[in-house]
């Protein structure tokens, strides 16, 4: 589950930059691969929903510390990189719920993304 946590904030950065890559036009020619260049970010195959009460307690407090370092500004960004994924938009809705409930994302290799929820107290 740390695995999960660590992964937390790379994957707010990577749906981020799935959103602007959305919005952003294809380059007219390929930029040459480098040694250098970073692996690309997995497709999203599947949507896992949990709610952060569902978590073991440590688990919550480790979810918790990292949503505090990312501070509103990175919660803001993770959300509105939700809404500008249509299959991810859809699973929040499936379950009746939407990205204002989201407080987290998780992204494995496999294309599995994890979204850690929130109820409105």
């Amino acid at each position: 589950m740390r695995k999960t946590i660590l992964i937390t904030a790379a994957a707010t950065l990577m749906l981020a930059g799935a959103a602007s890559a959305q919005q952003q036009p294809a380059p007219t020619t390929p930029a040459p691969a480098s040694p250098q260049a970073q692996p690309a970010v997995p497709t999203i195959q599947s949507v896992k929903i949990v709610d952060i009460t569902e978590l073991p307690k440590d688990t919550q407090t480790q979810v918790n510390q990292v949503i505090a370092q990312r501070g509103d500004d990175g919660l803001q960004k993770l959300r509105s990189s939700i809404d500008a994924t249509p299959k991810v938009k859809s699973a929040l809705e499936a379950k009746g719920l939407s990205s204002a409930q989201v407080i987290a994302a998780s992204m494995e290799p496999n294309g599995s993304l994890t979204l850690i929820t929130k109820k409105a107290s």
